[in-house]
């Protein structure tokens, strides 16, 4: 209820809006419940979170403290407190970033729906609930649908600041940026260009009071973005876990080195290009474009690579991932062009079958939909640098749009599933954009009333295109739909008939249901849960796989036997080995190396004494022996005393595992592992202290 000039209105329910939220949530929540343990590296850090405050606020992978993870704690603070209250599950890890995702989808109808209307704001809404990268990553513990929910938090409020004119709503905006940045460093500052513009353009103050306000709030997000880096950083080393995937244990190097220029330039912490106790893993290459483990014959005759993908065709193409035998791209993690198979860099990328098909499915409409915001609020009364709020906002979207999709265009180093950073500004563009076109088509007699259905014809191309790689005959059923309504509004264009405005709606549903059906993927076929994507070849490359954390059964009772009293039932090389052991027991397991083995965390000095204080008694070194260049490592192998294979291993578990585990959990350095014992096995060390 509201009063309006004396008179008591009554708010209506949006039944649309409900209707949307309710697909949201579908697509978020159904079948989240049978994925036991999602990604096991954070999995396995909020299970050491549990154990104490000191691992909760530090991020610590394991219950001892020995390293974090690569990542700022407050996404996992989140999924921390849902574990406390829920218990320790797949489905408890995943709700705040499920809730998270369908939040999104309501603020971005409340931001879009004051200006451009109720029905953009239902349409950029569906986008946005039915975009396929970002239905799979809120699906998963990773962090990305998290950080768009803040930074959308920050967009409410910066939209605020400027109707209001007030300065607390703008603190807010920037302090939500800054908070961004605690759950993926400077993944958050992608949207920094799209809130200076705006507040520049929109606030009805003059431009050195504007200057100023920038200023302040600028300094006030970098103080908030730091606060915990700075924390961390200036606390003694001794009293903390190592920064894990740094190689000067410090959050600060971490957020501008691994996770921030590394991103842009490519990867190097970790591989044959970095430094310290980096190295290749056997059977690799040398090219962080083309990495992969070697293989197994034995493995490759029952049908799969010990990588976990499928074996390779003859010709060394990448085999399956779409229906009826279609070649397609197969897994796009570790197959493609590009590091994990995200394409070749260039202006077209995003257009390109290797990420266009996560994201880009109403990319044309949305910029189409620039050009049809800006002319259909066009005034020869105002001049040319006089906008009205549809044009300011729509400058807001399209400044977040054109960095971060500049960003991925010429990145080296990232994942498929940080595409969701651009879903809030293309389901925007789309929503305002779509109802400005069937504005223009309506109104407007010259060129601009064509857009509506040239956008159409466009978007339908490049959908046809994606779909073409899994299937010619839904291809043609596209293009026949799509292209047919585009025709009859060009045709009918002169005759404005009542029935104009259902062929559009009809285009717009028309669209949509190729990237739902996308959407659909991760919960049809079972979703990647390390690193999220949607599509067809879910079906045959992916499925839940590593999700279920498989361990040897009989390396874990040996160790707990013999390491009565030890902190760590045993030590390997990084994360992907330790993290299902830490979640099946709640114990520590050490990873000397970090997520990818090869931080510098111990000396060997410092590890023969813990060998002497009865800290750790047994070494589990993986046959892909990721650490393999370093001292300690070397020393391990040296001075270690074999313990016989058939007192811990189990061959069969060792093979399945390692065989999940690298297909959908591979090291960012494109490097492998098992949590049951390696590709072949690995071998297990009894420590002596003793040179």
């Amino acid at each position: 209820m509201k009063e309006v000039n004396g008179m008591v209105k009554q708010r209506r329910i949006d039944w649309c809006l409900i209707g949307i939220a309710v697909l949201a949530a579908f697509l978020n929540f159904w079948g989240v419940w049978n994925d036991d343990t999602v990604n096991p590296y954070y999995t396995a850090a909020v299970t050491s979170m549990t154990e104490s405050w000191s691992n909760f606020f530090y991020g610590a992978l394991d219950p001892s403290g020995f390293v974090t993870v690569d990542k700022p704690p407050v996404a996992l603070w989140l999924q921390t407190i849902s574990a406390l209250i829920f218990g320790i599950h797949g489905w408890s890890v995943i709700l705040p970033q499920a809730l998270a995702g369908v939040g999104s989808v309501l603020l971005l109808y409340f931001l879009i729906k004051p200006t451009f209307g109720k029905w953009a704001a239902r349409i950029a809404a569906l986008v946005m609930a039915t975009t396929p990268i970002a239905v799979a990553v809120s699906r998963t513990n990773n962090v990305d649908s998290i950080l768009v929910f803040v930074l959308l938090l920050g967009t409410w409020a910066l939209f605020k600041a400027v109707k209001k004119g007030k300065i607390g709503f703008l603190l807010l905006a920037f302090a939500l940026i800054g908070i961004g940045f605690n759950v993926k460093m400077l993944q958050a500052y992608m949207v920094v260009p799209a809130f200076l513009l705006f507040y520049f353009i929109a606030a009805k103050c003059n431009w050195k009071k504007k200057a100023l306000h920038l200023v302040i709030v600028l300094v006030m997000m970098l103080g908030v973005s730091v606060s915990w880096a700075v924390i961390v950083d200036n606390t003694s080393a001794s009293e903390r876990p190592y920064i894990g995937s740094s190689q000067t244990n410090s959050v600060l190097e971490l957020a501008f080195g691994y996770n921030g220029m590394e991103r842009l330039l490519g990867q190097e912490t970790g591989t044959n290009a970095g430094t310290n106790s980096q190295m290749t893993p056997p059977g690799s290459s040398s090219n962080n474009d083309n990495i992969a483990p070697d293989t197994s014959t034995e493995s490759a005759q029952n049908g799969q690579s010990m990588s976990g993908q499928p074996p390779q065709p003859p010709n060394g193409g990448m085999q399956g991932g779409g229906p009826n035998g279609k070649q397609g791209r197969g897994s796009k993690m570790m197959g493609g062009t590009g590091m994990f198979g995200t394409g070749t860099a260039g202006p077209l990328r995003l257009f390109q079958t290797a990420l266009g098909d996560q994201i880009s499915w109403l990319l044309p409409m949305a910029l189409f939909g620039i050009a049809a915001i800006f002319i259909a609020n066009w005034s020869r009364k105002r001049r040319f640098f006089q906008w009205n709020t549809a044009q300011k906002e729509m400058a807001f979207w399209m400044a977040w749009l054109i960095p971060v999709a500049g960003f991925f265009s010429i990145a080296g180093f990232f994942h498929h599933y940080y595409l969701i950073m651009l879903a809030p500004a293309i389901a925007a563009l789309t929503g305002a954009g779509f109802m400005a076109l069937l504005h223009l088509y309506r109104k407007n007699t010259g060129v601009p009333s064509y857009l509506l259905p040239s956008a159409i014809v466009v978007t339908t191309a490049l959908q046809m295109f994606f779909i073409a790689q899994y299937s010619v005959l839904w291809m043609g059923v596209a293009g026949v739909i799509g292209l047919g309504l585009a025709t009859v509004l060009f045709i009918i264009k002169h005759r404005q008939p009542a029935w104009t405005s259902w062929i559009a709606v009809a285009s717009l549903i028309a669209l949509l249901l190729a990237p739902t059906y996308w959407a659909l993927t991760p919960m049809i076929y079972g979703g990647n849960s390390a690193l999220p994507e949607a599509g067809p070849q879910l079906k045959t490359s992916s499925g839940s796989g590593f999700a279920n954390a498989t361990i040897n059964e009989k390396l874990l009772a040996y160790v707990e036997e013999n390491s009565s009293g030890t902190e760590f039932l045993f030590g390997t090389t990084d994360a992907s080995t330790a993290a299902p052991y830490i979640i099946k027991t709640g114990k520590s397991v050490m990873a000397l190396g970090g997520f990818n083995g090869t931080d510098p965390i111990l000396t060997v000095k410092e590890l023969k004494q813990m060998i002497k204080d009865g800290k750790i008694k047994y070494f589990y070194l993986p046959s892909n022996n990721k650490g393999s260049s370093s001292d300690v490592v070397k020393w391990i192998e040296e001075n270690g005393t074999k313990v016989d294979s058939s007192e811990w291993s189990d061959q069969t578990t060792d093979v399945t595992t390692s065989a999940t585990t690298s297909q959908n959990f591979p090291s960012r350095g494109g490097m492998q592992g098992g949590p049951g014992g390696g590709q072949s096995g690995g071998t297990l060390y009894k420590l002596s202290g003793e040179d």
